[in-house]
């Protein structure tokens, strides 16, 4: 397709479009069609790879963070300036909708600026000695080395600009795999810092079999710091790799976030914000409300107008203007939420709409909204990460609230209440790294985006993004 740049990978500088890895097609969930081909690395590529980010480092980590800043800049202008041209290339391999592709570049943009902006501001401090023999002890924070970034398919941009952002505003270099099903967003993402004059090697691009290429890199002395987002089995596995070489590890693993609703709430107004909110990206989105336990006096009315404005969304491909719910990214995904659907139903489960593939070309599923359903059922145990959501009543709050915890994900927990001081208990009480209050926009450039329990390890944007990609260092002064 013409639209869709060729894919190819990226080390020292040089674009690769054949690698000794094989290839494999890049497809289009809207229809089936094959977008592009993609090349594969092997580990040929992979040590070209770490020995381009070694060299990168040593002039990356050398470079005044002021500068580091100026080039980093560069490249988000031009990812601004062609944001209409990514957003196209996105929505051809991801399947959202054109409108939510173009307003992750710019969020991407964002919060690489931001990122590079707190590079400026990695303070140390004195800290005055005991004794006249010491003058002083200068304790820095110096970059920790190359780093080893990976990236699933449900935000092809903004989830690399996260890690490249940080990791670049810090002084390390980087080997950047995103998924083999999206690389497109991620070779343009590269591509801007290419033409802003980042240095060769600084930042590299490798896609490949996730296995190999992720024990490669995490075995390799050369790597020193990981970071992943995915699934929370593979996310214990690329840790356990990153142990035995004691390697800085971040991992955001996903969650099936509670939505808490209280009786005093306005059910009609939570009930189209959590519509919004739910079938954004097509429900695949880690902090994607999912578990909304709403009180008994509530629940009819809040499942009623949840059900009308699930019905409501207009699914189709993404190209198409009207669209507000594009395909789901994979074919296998519509087995896994049928499988869902039935599983909860057999359970005792209503469900009040949707529960099926949608007719025609593509990966399509209807938003789907299950209600009563028992906790024994899969969908309560399992993240779905589709269009998918579940409400149950509760009568206490305290009922409410075990519910809520009772996973072992601690990702993202919302709750809608007019009691400001109820807030701030309950809040307090839900086992989540991030809980929003009235509101599902938990994730801002300027914020700290983590979870706790399985839901992950460390946190990316803000300035905890980019302190994960720092060492402490202490350098005590003796008198001579």
């Amino acid at each position: 397709m013409s639209d869709y740049p060729t894919p190819a990978l990226y080390i020292d500088g040089d674009w690769i479009a054949v690698a000794s890895g094989g290839s494999r097609p890049v497809i289009n969930p809207a229809d089936g069609a094959t977008l592009a081909v993609l090349p594969l690395a092997s580990e040929a590529e992979l040590a070209r790879a770490v020995a381009a980010a070694q060299r990168g480092f040593a002039i990356w980590r050398a470079t005044p963070a002021h500068e580091r800043h100026e080039r980093i800049s560069r490249a988000t202008r031009l990812l601004r300036e062609r944001a209409d041209s990514i957003a196209r290339i996105m929505t051809l391999e991801q399947g959202k909708p054109l409108a939510e592709s173009r307003r992750e570049v710019l969020l991407s943009a964002d919060i690489i600026d931001f990122l590079a902006e707190e590079g400026k501001r990695a303070y140390g401090r004195l800290v005055p000695p005991r004794t006249n023999a010491v003058f002083a002890q200068a304790v820095t924070r110096v970059p920790v080395g190359p780093a080893a970034l990976f990236t699933p398919w449900n935000f092809p941009l903004n989830l690399p600009a996260r890690k490249v952002g940080a990791a670049l505003a810090a002084g390390c270099s980087a080997i950047l795999k995103p998924a083999e099903e999206t690389p497109g967003s991620a070779v343009e993402l590269v591509r801007a810092f290419h033409d802003a004059g980042l240095p060769a090697g600084v930042l590299n691009l490798v896609c490949g079999d996730p296995a190999q290429v992720s024990s490669y890199l995490i075995a390799h002395p050369g790597i020193r710091k990981v970071s992943f987002t995915g699934s929370i089995p593979v996310g214990k596995h690329l840790g356990e790799l990153c142990a035995r070489g004691v390697k800085r590890y971040t991992a955001e693993l996903g969650g099936h976030a509670p939505v808490l609703v209280l009786p005093d709430a306005d059910a009609a107004h939570v009930a189209r914000l959590s519509v919004t909110a739910k079938y954004r990206n097509a429900g695949q989105v880690c902090a994607s409300p999912t578990r909304f336990l709403v009180h008994r006096s509530l629940f009819e009315s809040f499942v009623a107008s949840f059900a009308a404005g699930a019905q409501a969304v207009r699914v189709g491909n993404g190209l198409n203007a009207d669209t507000e719910m594009g395909p789901l990214a994979h074919y296998r995904r519509i087995g896994e939420m049928e499988s869902l659907v039935e599983d909860a139903v057999a359970c005792g489960a209503n469900l009040a709409c949707g529960g099926r593939r949608l007719p025609g070309a593509g990966f399509f599923f209807a938003p789907t909204l299950l209600t009563n359903v028992p906790q024994t059922a899969r969908i309560l145990q399992q993240e779905p990460f589709g269009p998918m959501a579940v409400v149950n009543p509760w009568d206490t709050l305290e009922e409410a609230i075990e519910q809520a915890n009772g996973l072992p994900y601690g990702l993202a927990a919302y709750l809608f209440t007019r009691d400001l001081s109820l807030a701030h208990r309950v809040s307090a009480d839900l086992e989540a790294g991030m809980v929003g209050i009235n509101h599902f926009g938990v994730s801002q450039p300027e914020t700290p985006f983590g979870g706790i329990k399985e839901s992950g390890h460390g946190s990316e944007s803000g300035q905890e993004g980019l302190a994960a990609y720092l060492d402490t260092k202490l350098t005590s002064f003796g008198s001579a």
